[in-house]
């Protein structure tokens, strides 16, 4: 009965993780997936979480379902940090908020939402950007279109290219964006550029679909989250997911949210009540476990506050690997500059690298990336980061020199 259903081809970033795990090569390194690892190699258990699990175990509770919606007490903290403490919006419950399985629940969930409510309204993403945006999006049936945004001459952000497309999107067009530390590219928006972002999404009626990750990764907790609070401010319609994955390092707890900022409360009310039916209808309510350990951390003051010196030092480590990075592959090449490693954001970085290029670095040198030239920067260590800038800084000598034989 099931003899005409296809193989599936594999996720390739998941794919490449178990060529990863089999390869003996020593000192080869992982920079694929989005996992934040510490110098040591290891992925962190956060102080202010074994904490916080530490305080559940001491009190334990019956683990019944949570309502469709999620945890009351988490979703009060999803908008304190995303939105701000007291901001009008939050104050006046103009925001719907439900806890997500993820942010990739979130996503999907908000896409079955738009799908059903702005049925003629395509969806419009970055070029390039997250592997699972389109596939998320189209699997609810939306239409998806893209927006320039990588600029591989100045390896930032292709602003100018950007404004112009969005300056042409019919009225109610949903436009996907990454208020930080942009995957896959590392590019972000300079403020002066959110706010011509954020004036053209209010003058064509756009609705801005604000996908965070990585909240806290880029320049800090409120930074980060500071072109979201720029639309808010202009009593826009904003969609808003967010992942609790990375900056909790929680990964296998898959813990999200979503939020819908609303013109008034009564509508806020009605967004709410049909972003529950749509859970109901695919997975009942989210997971409890990872809930309980982010809201114990959030409402605590001194797991919160511990929580964010840590949340810091990750941050700090992550532009000490780029700042490695560039120094050797500098070093190497010194007609090279390779400030843009620097200059990008968060967990990952463009860097240019053809997928001929990145099978040549994981057969000779086991250094694992995406075809795109994607890595994640925070796979690298102090002890592998010069390493892996010197295979760099070798691939780009060898593409010096075809060029300088080929004239091209």
């Amino acid at each position: 009965m099931l003899d005409h259903v296809g193989s599936y081809a594999g996720d390739p970033i998941l794919s490449l993780m178990e060529k990863f795990a089999a390869d003996e090569t020593v000192g080869k390194a992982n920079l694929g997936i989005g996992l934040y690892y510490d110098d040591n190699g290891r992925i962190p258990i956060l102080c202010s979480v074994g904490e916080a699990a530490q305080a559940l175990r001491n009190n334990p509770q019956p683990h019944t379902y949570l309502p469709m919606e999620g945890l009351s007490r988490l979703r009060e903290c999803i908008q304190d940090l995303v939105f701000g403490k007291d901001t009008d919006a939050v104050r006046e419950g103009r925001v719907a908020t439900i806890q997500t399985i993820g942010g990739s629940g979130a996503l999907h969930v908000a896409a079955r939402f738009i799908r059903a409510y702005f049925p003629d309204s395509a969806v419009w993403i970055s070029d390039p950007t997250w592997d699972n945006h389109r596939p998320l999006l189209e699997s609810a049936g939306l239409n998806v279109g893209v927006y320039p945004y990588y600029d591989a001459k100045t390896q930032g952000v292709d602003i100018e290219g950007m404004i112009a497309t969005l300056n042409g999107l019919p009225e109610k067009s949903i436009v996907l964006l990454q208020p930080s530390c942009h995957n896959p590219t590392g590019c972000d928006l300079t403020p002066d550029q959110w706010d011509r972002v954020v004036d053209i999404m209010e003058q064509r009626r756009l609705i801005p679909f604000m996908d965070m990750a990585y909240q806290g990764f880029g320049d800090g907790l409120n930074e980060d989250a500071s072109p979201i609070r720029k639309l808010i401010a202009r009593s826009m319609t904003v969609f808003v997911s967010n992942s609790f994955s990375k900056n909790f390092s929680l990964y296998g707890e898959r813990v999200g949210g979503l939020s819908v900022v609303c013109a008034n409360a009564d509508v806020a009310g009605r967004v709410l009540g049909q972003l529950k039916s749509i859970v109901r209808t695919i997975y009942s309510s989210p997971p409890l476990h990872g809930a309980r350990i982010i809201a114990t951390v959030l409402e605590d003051p001194t797991m919160h506050q511990m929580w964010e010196a840590e949340i810091e030092q990750m941050r700090v480590r992550i532009k000490s690997m780029r700042k490695i990075l560039r120094e050797v592959m500098e070093a190497n090449i010194p007609s090279m500059d390779a400030s843009y490693l620097t200059t990008q954001r968060g967990m990952f970085s463009y860097t240019g690298l053809t997928p001929e290029e990145t099978f040549w670095l994981k057969d000779e040198k086991a250094i694992y990336m995406v075809q795109s030239g994607r890595i994640c920067v925070a796979g690298l260590s102090e002890q592998n980061a010069p390493r892996v800038a010197e295979a760099l800084a070798e691939v780009m000598a060898r593409r010096q020199q075809v060029a300088a034989l080929t004239g091209c």
